[in-house]
């Protein structure tokens, strides 16, 4: 399953399930067809990939519908991005500071959280390590225990 939003060209695991379809001779089932592209170009470079596809949210959609909806898809897609740009604009120009003024303290503030919560899991787990090692086990069956756990 993938999550990515349907406006990035970069889907690695669409290709994987493209080409497993292509291997099984499968058609791709996609939950809704707003949600696999808003781009018309990639409707169309994946209508022309060999890989049948369908629409959970459509099933009976054709060829033609697909591209009227991706389009229509695009549309919003870039009618959004507008919005949110003016949107941001108008509030800078109210003097909204925009974004996080302490950006730097959250950040420092974050990764000492991180660092102290791997600390915590590292006191935790280093006992069952040890007590591992005294029983014989090598790093790679060390490792094998605990992914077992």
């Amino acid at each position: 399953m993938e999550v990515e939003s349907g406006k990035r060209t970069d889907r690695p695991e669409l290709g994987k399930a493209l080409e497993l379809c292509r291997r099984k001779k499968l058609p791709l089932l996609i939950a809704k067809l707003d949600r696999l592209a808003r781009s018309v170009a990639i409707i169309s470079n994946l209508m022309e990939s060999r890989v049948e596809f369908r629409a959970c949210d459509m099933p009976d959609a054709t060829r033609f519908t697909i591209h009227i909806l991706a389009a229509v898809a695009e549309h919003e897609r870039d009618m959004a991005s507008e919005r949110t740009k003016a949107a941001l604009k108008a509030a800078k120009a109210r003097g909204v500071v925009l974004g996080n003024p302490n950006i730097r303290e959250v950040g420092t503030k974050g990764r000492a959280a991180s660092l102290a919560a791997a600390d915590r899991f590292a006191e935790s787990v280093w006992p069952i390590i040890e007590s591992l090692r005294d029983e014989g086990l090598n790093l790679s069956q060390t490792a094998r225990e605990l992914n077992e756990r």
